[in-house]
């Protein structure tokens, strides 16, 4: 087997409407799909990263919140690349979101802060620049 990058991330949403905005219009994601299933009462809404992958969000009634802090097993965050993280996360405060301080990575060198979505979910922005590991 030889897997070559991720096709897609799922996430299931609280307030569909809120999260829909927030990845389409804070985030800049492109909207590839977006389906209403009669027999779930579930919308579905596929989006597109510039890389080719996805992330699709689903709107599952009653769905339980996930635990996060402390952080518990399995999926820890999602974290997207950027070329300038001031810009980025200056892109983000001007959306009303909040981040945390910027840090540095210990074991590159390289620039990341993170941030929340509509449901708490954690993202991070790590800064993919040629600057030399400590």
């Amino acid at each position: 087997m030889h897997l070559q990058r991720i096709h897609h991330v799922a996430v299931i949403c609280g307030d569909y409407a809120l999260s829909k905005r927030f990845y389409t219009e804070v985030l800049g994601l492109a909207i590839v799909a977006e389906t209403y299933r009669e027999a779930r009462q579930s919308w579905k809404l596929d989006l597109a990263l510039p890389d080719g992958g996805q992330i699709e969000l689903f709107s599952f009634p009653d769905r339980p919140a996930r635990p996060s802090y402390p952080e518990a097993r399995g999926l820890r965050h999602l974290a997207f690349s950027v070329a300038d993280l001031d810009a980025a996360v200056a892109d983000l405060h001007a959306h009303g979101v909040v981040t945390e301080p910027i840090r540095v990575d210990e074991l590159t060198g390289q620039r990341f802060t993170f941030f929340a979505d509509p449901d708490d979910l954690p993202l991070e922005l790590y800064e993919l620049s040629q600057r030399p590991a400590p």
